[in-house]
């Protein structure tokens, strides 16, 4: 397989931007007219996801053979979607047409046998994942039992499901609410596993957001909402984890945050354990600080958990001002510690940057890349307020 040609090509289509995208679901709804009921009603925002999982798959295609965890994930992440194994080949057509429509003369029969064996590497692979997991739910209900307005723009939802739902502290799962359906949003629990099973979803309104204000404001309790299959471990740590640890919080991020901690709490009460947890939580105004008395009153009786709370855009807040990466870098050398970060995306962005330059390495700073970003690629909200795609999982549904 040609991989630098395969990259290259990637490059030049996504250079065209929206059109592609446009031209890849008319030619997919045109040829298949029965899967566009699959679809949000908007595709607004499916289309920037396309974009994303396909750009990541392809830039990773080379590794699939010793890592193909991420993939993995989506075939089974598809499941929710009734996605089968006689879709690949549809979804693989459109995007072999949208490459030779855009490409033109530089679409070669060798460029379409390199871009068909990677598709069918992914798919193979997508398609198998999904089979394993045939015996779990294709997703989970769940019934809202209790709802707080934390702070003018963020919610906490508390939801039981109704059946088992394993997952780790600091994972995430897409949520489904009746109001919104097939727009899913990806939250992760603010709490480590509970023996009643039941889950605490952060959600902070966003602007334009499709999702996040109806599920805080207007979802209920007694609602039925649908949750994915547990997605990610970048944030997740293991049993036998014995390192300290620098949290780097932006918004509503906090909460695989709070989960973890839960976890690594119960392991310092029943064996006297402890990791030096550093938390950091960055916010653009005071009032975003939406958990700082739990958070205040926990760390003043943990000796190993210490809680900064950082604002970036009320130069008259007493304590630490600023973007919370550049904050973080300067208030100390941080060297041995395991790094997690978890916000916008732009926030991850700089924060992950700020911290390399500081003299952190690389492979000590985790976060997931649920939506296709680069970490060498800042853009404009370091704060930590989230936007509603943060928390999506990439995917070319």
């Amino acid at each position: 397989m040609d991989i630098p040609t395969l990259r290259d090509s990637w490059l030049s289509i996504e250079k065209v931007g929206d059109e592609a995208v446009l031209y890849f679901y008319s030619h997919l709804f045109m040829e298949h007219p029965e899967v566009r009921d699959m679809f949000p009603l908007s595709m607004t925002t499916q289309r920037g996801r396309f974009f994303a999982a396909l750009g990541r798959i392809v830039s990773n295609v080379d590794c699939l053979a010793t890592d193909a965890a991420f993939v993995q994930q989506l075939g089974r992440d598809h499941r929710k979607f009734r996605v089968v194994a006689d879709h690949y080949p549809a979804a693989g057509a459109s995007l072999l047409a949208t490459m030779e429509y855009f490409l033109g003369a530089a679409w070669t029969d060798n460029l379409a046998a390199t871009w068909a064996e990677a598709y069918r590497a992914v798919a193979r692979i997508m398609v198998t994942a999904a089979e394993e997991e045939a015996s779990a739910p294709a997703w989970w209900e769940a019934e809202v039992v209790a709802t707080e307005r934390r702070s003018i723009d963020v919610g906490v939802l508390r939801i039981r499901p109704n059946q088992p739902y394993s997952y780790n502290a600091g994972q995430s799962m897409a949520v489904q609410i009746p109001q919104r359906p097939r727009l899913w949003r990806y939250y992760t629990p603010a709490n480590a596993p509970r023996p009643d099973g039941t889950l605490d979803l952060h959600v902070q309104i966003v602007a334009g957001g499709q999702v996040s204000a109806t599920l805080a404001r207007t979802v209920a309790v007694g609602d039925t909402l649908r949750l994915g299959a547990p997605i990610g471990t970048a944030l997740t740590l293991s049993a036998d984890f014995r390192g300290d640890l620098l949290m780097v919080a932006g918004g509503t991020g906090l909460a695989p945050m709070t989960a973890l901690i839960e976890q690594l709490d119960e392991r310092w009460r029943s064996t006297g354990e402890a990791s030096n947890v550093y938390l950091f939580h960055g916010v653009r105004t005071q009032r975003n600080i939406y958990d700082h008395t739990f958070l205040s009153e926990l760390a003043g009786n943990r000796p190993w958990l210490r809680y900064t709370p950082v604002v970036s855009d009320d130069p008259a807040y007493p304590g630490e001002c600023g973007p919370v990466g550049t904050v973080v870098a300067k208030t100390h050398r941080w060297q041995g510690e395991t790094a997690l970060i978890c916000g916008s995306t732009a926030m991850v962005e700089h924060a992950a940057g700020e911290l390399r330059r500081a003299g952190l390495p690389a492979s000590a700073i985790r976060f997931e890349n649920f939506d296709g970003g680069h970490p060498d690629n800042p853009t404009s909200n370091t704060s930590g307020a989230p936007t509603e795609m943060a928390h999506q999982v990439t995917t070319w549904h």
